[in-house]
């Protein structure tokens, strides 16, 4: 088993998107494949989770309007 990394981020920090978010089918008002935020977009992480099968943190981010997104470490960069 891989041990768990430790996150680099906290929930109520402010941070950017480093890159597009694409939708993976796992938002079903989004078209598959579609752009669900764009890069340089400003959001909350309101949750610190960690992926059980890749060990690795997800962060949910809140983008406003509704929008909570699952971000990894390599999308998001702190303000």
């Amino acid at each position: 088993m891989t041990e768990p990394r430790i996150p680099k981020y906290r929930s109520g920090q402010r941070v950017k998107t480093a890159a597009d978010l694409i939708n993976d089918e796992s938002v079903a008002t989004a078209p598959p494949d579609g752009i669900l935020v764009g890069a340089g977009a400003i959001g909350e992480i309101v949750r610190v989770a960690m992926h059980t099968e890749a060990s690795v943190p997800i962060y949910l981010v809140d983008f406003g309007e509704r929008l909570v997104v699952g971000c990894l470490e390599e999308e998001i960069t702190v303000l």
